[in-house]
């Protein structure tokens, strides 16, 4: 565990004057200048998310649904060491906690009440305490008594130390011990229990995550021999050949992966992430929060099988089974099917795919926009494809859309082929000779990384051109590196027909129609992700130099990561679009030193005070070297 170290030392008002600034500050008057910080920024917070601070109750009416110990591998590791260490609070005015990684109490004794595990400790339902702080500091926190938001808590001294997962240390949880208000804010004299049931929380996660290492490779192993309903490949564990030499069998618990030889071959490395990122997705939500399991079973056991979206271009689909043990799943185990293809393995795709951009939203990626710059581009392009079925050059930098604009054309372009799917070709993955021999057989071919294609493939596209096909053709180009000759010829040869879409930063307006289709489409019950001004401002005003794809990645990562409810605020947002673009040139010095202040800033939840300390300059110094980078 890494909160063993303590807490800086500073000098803190008494808890007379911290009474006096909060009523000052539910008045809205001026507060004294040695209110600490973190504290009003902590009580703005809490009027922000509209907390009472009147509150007769801070339990949800309804409370969120008990949280079942198979569907917590915390509360089932930590449940035993707690009811072990509880009798040592020695007082019904103490009350020791568990919570998750959301801030939901899971497990409670003490406290004068029955229903703690009612309660949300997240602060836009209660405001600050010492959970919410330990969790977003990975540190021990205390919050006494005026500190609290709530008038409830006025008398309550609080301690929390995080739980924080042994191989990664990513945050799991807390383990608080609450009592009657401290004296002076001093130190919580529950703050070593808090501390002894953590590290005791940790080392029986430890115990249990060795254990289930095995659970994995033995789910692993059986889906290699073809047990089960795990697939049609079975010959090997009958006894013909080495076992599982021809299944394409991946297994992974968010730490390792095992990786047969014939999966290898059918994923990429960006296919292996999005099945990585989708099964672990599963794994942490809602679909086996509470898979009953029975008491006989106390290892690997198979629930429910599933399917995840593979990226564009992915030559399988998956099949996830997920594996638990000790009554929480703990991995998956994905069985790999390949999809059709042609013979030299092209995919033969729809007309309407959006190049893995889309993010599950309303709206079409290629064409979403209303901006002027776009508008002409698409326009343009739409009446091209119209107006004949030659070839059709589409240019522009990485990530802008070409590919996906081609699909949404490909209807335009095809005609009375639109009934036969338009065949995909990537020169970055050597796919191209054969689709070259399909377009000249009458097959509609799209033919993306025009500046990856081989010399050879160059040559025969240059050829078919002097008579080209009557098929359509499409052809995505980023531009780079000067051409060689037989490329450049090529590209002349198209420049005809050709359109350049612009980049993001060029057409900023188009923002908010990228974000409508993008963003997905949330559960039943849930509300939609939306964006506050402050959050949209900052993404118009970001350079994007990833274009679209990178806009597609803050989204997706909002979308899996993101605990916070409401919009989207400019604060949860990367420090490069939250802070923007520096306001003038800066030089390589300034702009390293721009990045560390970013990256403490960030570290320090964007209080300048500590993040001055952490660099070892003078917070006046931090002031002026921002506004120098704002111009």
């Amino acid at each position: 565990m890494t909160t063993t170290e303590q807490p800086s030392v500073s000098v803190r008002p008494t808890l007379t004057s911290l009474r006096r600034a909060r009523e000052l500050f539910l008045l809205g008057r001026q507060l004294p200048d040695d209110v600490p910080e973190e504290v009003v920024a902590a009580w703005k917070r809490a009027r922000f998310f509209g907390v009472r601070h009147d509150t007769r109750d801070p339990v949800p009416d309804p409370g969120p649904p008990a949280i079942r110990p198979e569907g917590s591998a915390l509360l089932a590791a930590a449940r035993p060491v707690l009811e072990r260490i509880a009798p040592a609070l020695g007082t019904e005015q103490a009350a020791l906690l568990l919570t998750d990684e959301r801030l939901r109490v899971l497990w409670a004794t003490g406290g004068g009440r029955d229903d703690l595990c009612r309660f949300d400790l997240s602060e836009q339902t209660v405001g600050v305490n010492s959970a919410a702080r330990a969790l977003s500091t990975r540190r021990r926190a205390e919050v006494h008594g005026p500190e609290h938001f709530l008038d409830l808590w006025q008398d309550v001294s609080a301690v929390s130390v995080p739980v924080l997962a042994p191989d990664t240390g990513r945050p799991l949880g807390t383990v608080t011990v609450a009592s009657t208000l401290c004296a002076e804010c001093g130190p919580h004299p529950g703050a070593a229990l808090a501390e002894a049931a953590a590290d005791a929380v940790e080392a029986e996660l430890l115990a249990r995550s060795q254990g289930a290492e095995r659970v994995l490779l033995d789910a692993y192993l059986a889906a290699l021999r073809g047990a089960g309903r795990h697939g049609r490949d079975g010959e090997a564990g009958r006894g013909r050949g080495r076992p599982g030499a021809g299944r394409a069998v991946v297994a992974l618990d968010g730490r390792s992966r095992l990786v047969s030889e014939a999966a290898g071959r059918l994923l990429s490395p960006e296919g292996l992430e999005a099945l990585e990122r989708g099964a672990m997705t599963a794994v942490r939500g809602a679909a086996f929060a509470a898979v009953p399991l029975p008491s006989s079973v106390p290892s690997a056991a198979a629930t429910s099988s599933y399917s995840v979206p593979l990226p564009e271009g992915a030559k399988c689909r998956a099949t996830l089974t997920p594996v638990t043990h000790l009554g929480s799943v703990l991995g998956v185990v994905a069985v790999l099917q390949p999809v059709g293809r042609t013979a030299a393995g092209v995919d033969e795709r729809g007309a309407k795919a959006t190049d893995g951009q889309s993010g599950g939203g309303g709206g079409d990626v290629g064409v979403a926009g209303r901006s002027v710059a776009w508008r002409h581009a698409v326009d343009r392009a739409t009446e091209l494809a119209r107006s004949s079925s030659e070839p059709l050059l589409l240019v522009g930098e990485r990530g802008t859309g070409k590919a996906s604009l081609a699909r949404a054309l490909a209807g335009e372009l095809t005609g009375d082929l639109a009934g036969e799917p338009l065949l995909t070709a990537d020169a970055a993955e050597g796919e191209v000779h054969t689709a070259l021999d399909a377009w000249a057989g009458g097959r509609a071919v799209l033919v993306r990384h025009a500046e990856r294609l081989t010399q050879r493939d160059v040559a025969a596209l240059n050829s078919l051109l002097e008579a080209p096909p009557l098929a359509p053709l499409l052809v995505t180009y980023t531009p780079g590196p000067p051409p060689g000759p037989c490329l450049q010829r090529l590209l002349d040869s198209l420049a005809a027909r050709s359109v350049t879409l612009p980049a993001l930063r060029e057409r900023p307006a188009d923002i908010r129609d990228l974000l409508d289709s993008l963003t997905p489409r949330p559960a039943p019950g849930e509300p939609p992700l939306t964006w506050s001004l402050d959050a949209l401002r900052a993404l118009e005003q970001h350079p994007w130099p990833g274009n679209v794809t990178e806009l597609v990645h803050l989204v997706r990562a909002l979308t899996e990561q993101r605990r916070a409810t409401g919009p989207v605020r400019r604060a949860e947002l990367p420090d490069p679009v939250r802070e923007g673009p520096a306001a003038r040139q800066l030089s390589p010095v300034e702009r390293a030193e721009r990045a560390a202040i970013l990256d403490a800033l960030h570290r320090h939840g964007g209080n300048k005070a500590r993040t001055a300390v952490a660099l070892g300059i003078a917070r006046a110094t931090l002031y002026r070297k921002l506004r120098g980078y704002r111009g």
